[in-house]
């Protein structure tokens, strides 16, 4: 066997619950225990309504707004898929590429996952859908409320980034 080819685990030990806060906060309810290549990294304690990351991890740039369809007719919206994760302790998100939905507020194409830094540790991942009657310029990861008109997410926590996202 070529030990040299295998790598150590990089996983979130614990299941940091996080759900939306109040406007674009976020909130966890256990501490996250990273793990990043076999080695432990900084925990996140428990975090209530914090204020969530304005600058993708990734790129180092604000997150690029997720047009919705500004309720015009037959105009229908977008959508993209964010990582979070922890950089030394701290919380960080990575949004993937923007992908348009159906009148119906499904995905034509699969959303895929961002490339991440491989300082980051993923916690969880979010679906974001900018809806048919969601602003066409307001949605931005970070700033825009959760409770915005046509703007919905689901939050996926994981120990390890599946293979795909799921979004069904």
């Amino acid at each position: 066997m070529d030990i040299l080819t295998h790598r150590g685990l990089t996983a979130s030990l614990t299941n940091g619950a996080l759900v939306t806060g109040t406007t674009s906060t976020l909130t966890t309810t256990v501490t996250i225990v990273p793990v990043n290549d076999g080695k432990f990294q900084t925990p996140l304690t428990a975090i209530t309504n914090q204020a969530a990351p304005v600058l993708d991890a990734t790129t180092g740039l604000a997150f690029p707004p997720i047009p919705g369809g500004a309720s015009v007719l037959n105009t229908p919206g977008s959508g993209a898929i964010a990582v979070y994760g922890l950089i030394a302790g701290v919380v960080a998100v990575s949004q993937g590429p923007i992908e348009r939905l159906d009148m119906l507020g499904n995905f034509i194409n699969a959303p895929q996952f961002p490339a991440i830094p491989s300082t980051m540790v993923p916690f969880a991942y979010q679906v974001l859908k900018a809806g048919a009657t969601a602003s066409a310029t307001a949605i931005v990861l970070g700033t825009a409320s959760w409770a915005a008109t046509g703007y919905t997410n689901v939050i996926q926590n994981v120990f390890q980034l599946p293979s795909r996202p799921q979004v069904a």
